[in-house]
């Protein structure tokens, strides 16, 4: 172990390294009736310390975080049935125009990942789908129904990107072209 970082909050849903790796994100589930302060924490690599925990104010966790590949971005799939785009770059500040929205989370940790070439954003829902939006208008371009049950993740392959993953809830894995 070279370092410990405390959050001194509820569980940790997930984490991600920003793109120069000296800073990380983490997600919790610290949230209240009213706020949801310290749902996502930025914390320096080096010295342990929080940079931040004021980057998300809306009272959802945010079970799974994705770094856009080519962008200064991220995103964060929210149990408000919606995913947040933020800068990845200090004060990470929140885009309060674009919100990738009409697929269903209701509970689960549904995670959300960007197409190697960064212009799609592909989720699972609890409904079984996968949606494809379009990273630049945040539009839903093709809706898949993949699963019976919750599909919680959707993942492109990385060397050959017409491939995709998904897996539910169940146990069932597949791999669509």
């Amino acid at each position: 172990v070279l370092r410990v970082y405390k959050a001194a909050v509820q569980q940790t849903l997930n984490i991600l390294f920003l793109p120069e790796g000296r800073e990380f994100l983490t997600s919790t589930d610290a949230v209240s009736r009213d706020s949801a302060d310290r749902t996502i924490i930025a914390w320096d690599y080096q010295s342990a310390a929080k940079i931040s925990n004021q980057i998300f104010h809306e009272r959802y966790t945010c079970p799974s975080l994705t770094l856009h590949p080519k962008e200064s971005m991220f995103v964060a799939q929210t149990n408000g049935n919606y995913m947040a785009l933020f800068s990845a770059q200090r004060p990470y500040r929140i885009n309060k125009k674009k919100r990738f929205e009409g697929h269903k989370v209701e509970g689960f940790a549904v995670g959300c990942e960007f197409s190697p070439d960064g212009t799609l954003l592909v989720t699972g829902s609890s409904d079984g789908k996968v949606f494809f939006y379009n990273y630049h208008t945040a539009r839903i371009i093709r809706t898949l129904s993949a699963h019976k049950e919750a599909c919680v993740s959707a993942i492109f392959h990385p060397v050959l990107p017409s491939l995709l993953a998904t897996c539910d809830w169940a146990g069932e894995i597949k791999i669509w072209q």
